[in-house]
Parts: C-alpha cells; sequence; structure tokens
C-alpha cells in the first residue's frame, strides 16, 4: 500500500514522504481500517515538526482523523492509532473507540466530524454550559476547529460573533452562520464586541488561536463569561494575568479533549450520539473546502500548517490527481 512517512522532523512538506510499504497489522484490541477520507488537522502539522504533546517514534505516518472502512464494510470515524495515521491507504485504530460514520454525511464531512466538533461540544456544553441567548465569540471562525464552534454555538441558540482574518475568511465565517463578523486584519475586535454586546462583552469565547487573540478575549469577556482555550495556532502560548481573571470575575477553560478517550469514554460516546443527531437534523455539517488525493496530502498539512484554508481538507486515497469529489 502506499503511505506518508516522517522520517526526519520538519516542516509537512519537506518531512512527509509518500512511499511503498506493507500494510499495518494490528495489535490486540486493534482493527484495520481501509481509509475512505482522512481530516487534515493542525496536529498534524506539530506532528511533523515534534512540537506536538505526543511524539511518536520515527518514521510515523500523520493522519488522526479518518473515515474508513471496517472488514466486513462499516463505514465508521476514528483516530488512528500511531505510528499507523490515517494519510495512507490503511490505517490502525482501537477497536473500542471506533464510531459509526453518520448517514447524513458522505465519507469526507465524516472524516472532518470526529475532533473538531467533539472539542466544540464539550468545550461550549460540558466546560462552558454555554445557554441559549448567550453570545459566543469563536476566533479563526472560518477554520476547521473554528468553523464547528460557530455551527454549535448556533445549534445551541447562541448568538455568534466570528473572527477570521481577511475578506475569504470573513465571507465564509458569515456563511457559517454568524450573526456578526469581523475582519482582526482591519476591525478592532475589542470595541466591535462590546458595542455589539451593548458594552456587556461576550459570555463565551472560543479560542483555538492564542497570541493576541487571547489578549482581545480578556479584554472583552463579559462579568461571568468563560474562555476556552483550545490550542495555540498563533504558534504563542499566552501567560493569563490571573489578577485580571479575578478582578473582572471570569473564568478561564483549558479543554484537552483527547483525554476524555480514557478517562471518560463514555461521555465522547454520548457526545457523537448527540453530534449524529444534530447532523441528521443539518444543524452541523463539515465544510470541507478542499478533496484532495493521497498524493498531495503533505502540500494540504503544509497548507493548513500555514493557516491559509478554510474549514477542512480531506484526503481521499481513492480520489485520483487532478479529481475534483
Amino acid at each position: 500500500m502506499q503511505a506518508w512517512h516522517v522520517h526526519e522532523n520538519g516542516e509537512p512538506r519537506e518531512a512527509m514522504r509518500l512511499e511503498e510499504t506493507a500494510e499495518p497489522v494490528p495489535g490486540e484490541g486493534q482493527v484495520l481500517l481501509r481509509v475512505r477520507a482522512a481530516n487534515v488537522n493542525f496536529p498534524d502539522a506539530l506532528l511533523c515538526r515534534g512540537q506536538y504533546q505526543i511524539r511518536p517514534a520515527l518514521p510515523f505516518t500523520p493522519g488522526v482523523e479518518i473515515c474508513g472502512e471496517t472488514e466486513d464494510g462499516r463505514r465508521v470515524i476514528a483516530n488512528p492509532v500511531l505510528p499507523y495515521g490515517g494519510f495512507a491507504e490503511y490505517a490502525v485504530a482501537e477497536a473500542a473507540a471506533v464510531l459509526p460514520a453518520p448517514d447524513a454525511l458522505d465519507d469526507a464531512e465524516a472524516a472532518g466530524l470526529h475532533i473538531g466538533y467533539q472539542t466544540g461540544w464539550f468545550g461550549l456544553h460540558r466546560r462552558a454550559r454555554i445557554q441559549a441567548g448567550e453570545t459566543l465569540l469563536v476566533h479563526a471562525a472560518a477554520g476547521g476547529v473554528g468553523s464547528a464552534a460557530v455551527q454549535l454555538g448556533k445549534a445551541a441558540g447562541a448568538t455568534v460573533i466570528g473572527v477570521a482574518g481577511g475578506p475569504e475568511k470573513v465571507k465564509v465565517a458569515r456563511e457559517l452562520g454568524c450573526d456578526l463578523v469581523l475582519d482582526r486584519h482591519t476591525d478592532d475586535v475589542v470595541a466591535a464586541v462590546k458595542e455589539a454586546t451593548g458594552g456587556r462583552g461576550a459570555d463565551v469565547i472560543y479560542d483555538p488561536v492564542g497570541g493576541n487573540a487571547y489578549a482581545q478575549s480578556a479584554k472583552c469577556v463579559a462579568f461571568e463569561g468563560r474562555i476556552i482555550i483550545v490550542g495555540f495556532t498563533s504558534g504563542t502560548i499566552p501567560t493569563p494575568a490571573l489578577n485580571h481573571a479575578l478582578v473582572k470575575n471570569y473564568s478561564i477553560l483549558g479543554l484537552h479533549w483527547g483525554l476524555y478517550n480514557t478517562k471518560d469514554p463514555q461521555a465522547v460516546l454520548h457526545c457523537h450520539e448527540q453530534l449524529t443527531e444534530l447532523a441528521a437534523k443539518g444543524a452541523i455539517k463539515p465544510l470541507v473546502s478542499d478533496r484532495v488525493p493521497l498524493t498531495a496530502a503533505a502540500e494540504a498539512v503544509q497548507r493548513v500548517a500555514d493557516g491559509v484554508t478554510t474549514g477542512r481538507i480531506a484526503v481521499v486515497p481513492g480520489l485520483e490527481d487532478g479529481a475534483i469529489a
């Protein structure tokens, strides 16, 4: 089979190599999956760089989220077990963690449902306890993680303010359902959020960016507001002023979704059931901006690493070079 391997850490475009290799052999409690589509995530870039919290032994195949097919023909979604990641024709996953792919979504959409939407659901509902009528501010609203939070926020009955970078991303965020979209390049985000909320600020803030986005969040969070820390795609990890959180009476909530797989797997299953219902109703649908063949996986990961994408990029092994799915 064909699989992308990382032999040395570095930028995805240079570090990833497409090679012929034997099919992986699943271990005890694991299952072999034929990859129908693999979603590209920012952690894939961090894995290539050796900067992720998990550092698999070299060589390894990146690709942390797939829609796959079991040997008996079931369509499922899974987080592959490294070193046998999803940017390959076959991957390996823990059998107990495999979930049914929603019928309402095609392969590429299903591949993008798991990590981003689970993270969004746990962040908004379990950590922040968002309520209908509250205002949700989403940074990087046109990206894969942010777009999921936008849709989930709207489904929860929140007023959603999205922050995006540039006219194209602003347009995408608006089409996703944001009630107000701000361009971080040209708008005064803090002033605009306060104006839109009558001076109150945002009740819940979803931040996968860090850096300056977090600084803005702290300035426009409401009384008893909640800032959900999801990641640091800006490359800068903020150092919150806890005296500021005390004086303004807001909460800073960390979210490491992957921990739920070991700490509370039943909660992950419950979340998947909620997401499946929302998908069936049409309330959520992963925005797949590009579907590319397996041969283009390295370039796709690099584009996500560079922050130039909107929505999701799906790597589809059965897609021919130059074709559009």
